[in-house]
């Protein structure tokens, strides 16, 4: 199977927009750990307390605090460092807010990318651009087996349907300019993603973790919606194999891909309340209170094409996955100052586990 070559990333200078919220801290973190030089741009850390801080992902690496929407400062920034691989994942991620914030969403999520996609074109020497977009971005049919990469994008809420535009732009930028210049450029498309340090609201986890913490009753709105969870770390091996076989073949075929669990691993999102209360052994218990926003009830991802083109699969089953959560949280509750050691120490035993 696929692994995450440690040697390859050694030296390499690889741009990460986003790196300040939950994935892009992940990401950081493992790329450091690889002794790649890594850039990083993104706005101030988006949540109180922030993975960000907390491991100090910063301390091993460049940051530059910034609006993705802002052309000037992203083509500087580009330029400045000339990266080799860029992994766009500076977004709104969140469907909710979108609603509050559609201007906002469409700005950041869409111009964001025409702007980062634009600026890599002015540099020399990029081998590798990969956008990280979303499950989401795929128009819902409420379908009982996985979207394929090449079903139709789109989305109803403003987040979705950003993401879905987003993917466009790749496209248009792909035939546009890049397969002229002979770089490749891919997206990436995730499912629902968890972990520790993820304090964003409106998710469930952190939710979750809060309403634990606090010693009161969770409130869920779609306790039925099935989603494709998957540790954090699952997606972020799948972009940097991508982004290993883009660099090594320079191939301009490798365009989009999903990257999810395996069929049997998406559940709904009572099951996994359950689960982690019991883990947990708390009994804070839940509450439904149904939500007037409109979301999917049913999401999987089909993954066959990342088997079969890059070796890759997830490695770890939904139980897995609370278990690392559960693990991670008690330890940082139990010492913030060790959640750096923590979050490293998760990166390589899964690294161990894919290799």
């Amino acid at each position: 199977m696929a692994k995450v070559v440690s040697s390859f990333w050694k030296g390499k200078k690889v741009l990460v927009t986003g790196h300040t919220g939950f994935k892009g801290s992940w990401m950081s973190l493992w790329l450091q750990q690889m002794g790649a030089e890594v850039c990083g741009y993104a706005l101030k850390p988006p949540t109180e307390p922030a993975l960000y801080d907390m491991a100090q992902v910063g301390n091993g690496m460049k940051s530059v605090i910034a609006d993705i929407a802002d052309y000037d400062k992203v083509l500087q920034t580009v330029k400045d460092f000339k990266p080799e691989i860029v992994f766009h994942m500076a977004a709104q991620p969140l469907v909710r807010y979108s609603y509050e914030a559609p201007v906002e969403t469409y700005r950041t999520n869409v111009m964001g990318t025409v702007n980062i996609l634009d600026a890599c074109l002015k540099v020399e020497g990029i081998k590798a651009v990969i956008n990280v977009t979303t499950d989401k971005c795929y128009e819902n049919y409420e379908w009982i087996w996985g979207y394929k990469e090449t079903d139709r994008l789109g989305g109803s809420d403003p987040y979705s349907n950003s993401k879905g535009c987003s993917e466009m732009v790749t496209q248009s930028y792909r035939k546009s300019f890049y397969e002229k210049k002979k770089i490749p450029i891919a997206s990436a498309r995730a499912g629902n993603v968890i972990g520790g340090g993820d304090w964003a609201r409106d998710r469930l986890l952190p939710d979750l973790m809060m309403s634990i913490i606090s010693k009161k009753k969770l409130v869920i709105r779609n306790p039925k919606s099935t989603r494709p969870w998957q540790h954090v770390l699952e997606p972020l091996s799948g972009y940097l194999v991508l982004a290993q076989k883009m660099y090594e073949t320079q191939s301009l075929e490798l365009d989009s891909f999903n990257f999810g669990p395996h069929d049997d691993e998406a559940q709904n999102v009572e099951y996994i309340v359950k689960q982690l209360l019991s883990k947990w052994d708390d009994n804070a218990g839940y509450e439904v209170i149904p939500s007037d926003i409109i979301e999917a009830t049913y999401l999987k991802l089909d993954c066959s094409k990342a088997k079969s083109v890059l070796n890759w699969k997830s490695k770890l089953t939904i139980n897995q996955c609370l278990d690392m959560i559960i693990d991670w949280n008690k330890k940082a509750q139990a010492n913030p100052a060790s959640v750096r050691e923590v979050t490293i120490s998760q990166i390589q035993a899964y690294t161990q586990l894919m290799n």
